[in-house]
């Protein structure tokens, strides 16, 4: 009887990645981190939004609080081209809100609001802000009661 040996040859185990794979992977990775980047981009536009407006609409309520507590009629600027929002009283400046930088615009019917020292808004018109950064906006509207609303 006649014995045959086969002899098998192990197969070469392959370590690694091919070049060809690492390429896919870098592809995909530039993709994922392309979607990561633009969803960031929107909810940091957001946020600053949304801190911007609600820091202006605390700058409106320490107008109005001042106002009230001191007697003194209390005004609140919005400078649109610098970013900024001020409280002041005569000449001294109580806060400032300064977005400048930030990359956010501010648009507002007036150019400034008053409180009286009975905590109403002075003037005849209703104050409506906007502040926008990329597709993100609020809207902060001042009553002529000096009631503000954020939306």
């Amino acid at each position: 009887m006649q014995c045959s040996h086969r002899t098998q040859h192990p197969r070469r185990r392959r370590r690694g990645a091919t070049l060809v794979e690492q390429l896919w992977l870098l592809m995909l990775s530039g993709v994922l981190a392309a979607i990561a980047m633009t969803s960031g981009t929107a909810l940091f536009a957001s946020l600053d939004v949304a801190m911007a407006a609600q820091e202006t609409v605390d700058l409106l309520a320490l107008a109005r609080d001042h106002a009230i507590a001191t007697g003194d009629r209390t005004a609140v600027r919005f400078d649109a081209a610098g970013t900024r929002v001020v409280v002041h009283v005569g000449p001294d400046t109580i806060a400032v809100g300064d977005f400048h930088g930030s990359g956010l615009t501010l648009e507002a019917t007036r150019d400034s609001l008053s409180y009286a020292p009975s905590g109403l808004g002075v003037g005849a018109a209703n104050l409506r802000l906007v502040l926008t950064r990329s597709a993100r906006a609020d809207t902060i509207t001042v009553s002529r009661l000096g009631r503000v609303q954020r939306r």
